[in-house]
Formats: structure tokens, sequence, C-alpha cells
């Protein structure tokens, strides 16, 4: 009787300390396996793009501002300080607003019509500047045809590929290209391929501009507006320290 009286009672005991420890919080011990690690020699790509770009969708930020900038809003034409014609294209608010704009009959705007003009003198941007390239105008066109609106998303960063061809030229030709071409480039530096990007690169003017160095010319143009991207530089600065080779 009192064994059966002891068992039973270190049987409640035990299952008593069972409960309790049941109604505790776990206790964190940490990561037992840590991060995953990386066997390709590249670090972790953790980047999340929470909006990332349509490629049927134009952005103005990200795809036609460089342009505008470049090739339209120079000295003398369409700046906030020369506002020809009363138009300005250094920011989405001022493109919108003096730009001549329609989104109903994108074709017939002001804006369209200037940039397929055959004349070079009415053509925008005007000789000895070059014309902007079928492509370009196709994009501008399609901004129109969407609204012209100021979309924004996040675009995806390849920073693995700093090739000439396929990265570098393209920056210059949205970022550079506009102001440094043409019978008359500003500062008297054309960049429009790849020996004359090269003699910037080794002088070391294309990256003092770039990065906004004192006593360089900050670009892109105008005066004021912000560095290119980080990625950009980023592959331009990897481009340069891989020997800026014709690849």
């Amino acid at each position: 009787m009192k064994n059966t009286l002891f068992l039973a009672v270190l049987l409640a005991a035990v299952s008593s300390i069972f409960i309790i420890s049941c109604d505790r919080d776990p206790v964190y011990y940490g990561d037992i396996f840590g991060e995953p690690q990386d066997t390709t020699g590249n670090p972790l790509d953790t980047t999340t793009l929470t909006h990332p770009c349509d490629p049927d969708t134009v952005y103005f930020e990200q795809d036609l501002l460089p342009i505008l900038r470049s090739n339209c809003a120079l000295s003398g034409c369409h700046d906030v300080l020369s506002h020809r014609e009363g138009v300005i294209y250094t920011t989405y608010q001022y493109t919108r607003t003096t730009g001549k704009i329609s989104t109903t009959n994108p074709t017939n705007s002001k804006m369209y019509r200037s940039l397929i003009d055959t004349d070079p003198e009415d053509r925008m941007p005007p000789a000895p500047h070059q014309a902007l390239t079928q492509a370009q105008i196709l994009m501008i066109l399609r901004w129109m045809q969407q609204g012209a609106l100021d979309l924004h998303c996040d675009a995806a960063c390849d920073t693995t590929n700093f090739k000439f061809g396929t990265a570098i030229m393209p920056i210059v030709n949205t970022y550079c290209k506009g102001c440094h071409s043409g019978s008359q480039p500003s500062g008297n530096i054309a960049l429009t391929n790849y020996t004359q990007v090269k003699a910037s690169v080794d002088n070391g003017k294309f990256w003092g501009s770039i990065q906004h160095l004192y006593g360089f010319v900050a670009m892109p143009y105008p005066a004021g507006s912000a560095k290119m991207p980080d990625c950009e530089i980023t592959q331009i600065e990897k481009w340069i320290n891989n020997g800026a080779p014709n690849d």
C-alpha cells in the first residue's frame, strides 16, 4: 500500500514538471547552421526587388531623364536658365508642364515632332549635336503613349557585366553622348566610341567627372544633377580596374 502511494505521488510530481516545462517559451540558442556559404567566389545577392521593372513600361527618371538631360537640357537650349521656347527638360515636373506633350495624340506632340524633324536646325537636339537614336525616339514616343507618367521601379543591378560593348558604352550613350558628340562636343571632349572614351579614362577626366571630384566638371549635365546610379558607377569602376579593355 505504501509503495503504491509513493508511486502515485512520484508520477504526479513528474507530470507537473513536464506540464510546467511545456508552458515555458522556447530558448533560442542561435542559428546552428549559420549563413549559407557561397562557394562560387561571388558575394551572395540578397537584394530584393520590391517593385521590379516591367520591360514593357517606360520609367521616366530611369529611362528618359538621363537622355533628356544629356541631349536637350543643354546651356542655350532647354535647361532652367535658357528655357528655349519656354521648354525645360531637367525634371519630370518641368518636362510635363512645359514640354508640349500630348498623351491623346503623341505623334502630333511638339516634343515628338521636334525629335524627328529632318531640318538639323529645327531638330531636337539641333546641329551640331547628333540626333537621338531611333530607339531613344521610340522610347519617348512609347512613354507618351503610356500616359507620360512618372513611374518608378526597382531596377535590377548586374555589376557582373562590365564589358565595354554591353555595359559601358550604353551607359555613355545614355548619360554623356548628348553633350559629348558632334562637331562641337562639350569641353572639346567627344565620347562617341571606344578610342575617345578610353582617352578620357586615361587622363582621369572620365572618372573624376562621374564621381563629382573636386577640380572636375561634374557629369551628368546640367550642373547640380545627381551622380549616375551606384550600379552604373560600379560597372565603370570595375571596367577601369580591369584595364578598360575594348571588350
